[in-house]
């Protein structure tokens, strides 16, 4: 891997490692020439996620959300990017315009700054489509040709997929974000996000092989929607969530197969 990557994208690969595994896994089953590109955006979307945690003080957490800011408009502008692990090799996997689009997802963690929860679920939406689905559009199109449509789709279904996974401890710390923690709400907010995950998959079609590559992230999201639709306490309610984990091997035939 030391001989295609770079010094830079080979620490983002181990932050992605320690950080965000089941991320890191779902990269590693690619070809080497997409990970060059993929570690440092999703590098830097675990330094912006992590940003409201590492800090109780909202106005570090602030400062440090800003930083990242100003990265993506260095980035944007065509200036000269400052120096750093992971912004170094950002600049390259980017274009201006995918900068630009990257501005949301720092902008909405802003919110896991603060305990309040989004008023409606209106708010909730627009908040996972940013942090999540706008991260899964500059990934996949930073690869090849893919529809903004599918990949808002695609998206959505696994940034709730992954909120969900993290709803226990999301409660814990007292920072939940949807309006209705009820069982009923949850499962409905898993079925609808199922049923985006499976509109994005009918449409697979618009997405380039290449740009593929990088909805592999989201490769367990259905096995994760579909349990939390069926109310599973295996998954939903932190038991054992051995049921949903694909194996490396199958990991690894989903990527050949391109089936994300």
């Amino acid at each position: 891997m030391a001989d295609i990557l770079n010094d830079d994208v080979i620490a983002c690969a181990r932050l992605l490692e320690r950080g965000d595994p089941e991320r890191f896994r779902a990269v590693m089953a690619t070809p080497l020439e997409v990970r060059k590109t993929l570690f440092p955006i999703f590098a830097f979307n675990l330094e912006v996620a992590r940003a409201p945690w590492v800090t109780k003080e909202p106005l570090i957490a602030e400062m440090r959300l800003q930083w990242w800011q100003d990265v993506l408009s260095e980035i944007s502008d065509g200036r000269a990017v400052r120096r750093h692990e992971v912004a170094t090799p950002l600049a390259i996997s980017l274009t201006p315009a995918a900068a630009e689009v990257l501005k949301a997802v720092v902008e909405a963690r802003r919110h896991d700054i603060y305990p309040d929860p989004f008023a409606t679920n209106a708010d909730f939406q627009a908040y996972i489509l940013a942090t999540s689905g706008c991260l899964m559009r500059v990934a996949a199109q930073a690869l090849g040709p893919a529809d903004d449509q599918v990949l808002a789709d695609f998206g959505y279904a696994a940034g709730v997929a992954n909120y969900l996974k993290a709803l226990p401890e999301l409660t814990e710390a007292g920072k939940t974000h949807i309006p209705d923690t009820s069982e009923d709400a949850v499962q409905l907010l898993a079925h609808e996000a199922l049923l985006k995950l499976r509109s994005a998959r009918k449409a697979r079609g618009k997405i380039s092989k290449k740009a593929g590559y990088a909805l592999l992230t989201g490769w367990q999201s259905g096995a994760v929607l579909a349990a939390y639709a069926r109310r599973s306490p295996a998954i939903a309610y932190g038991g054992d969530r051995r049921g949903v984990r694909l194996s490396g091997v199958r990991l690894l035939g989903r990527s050949l197969l391109q089936r994300w």
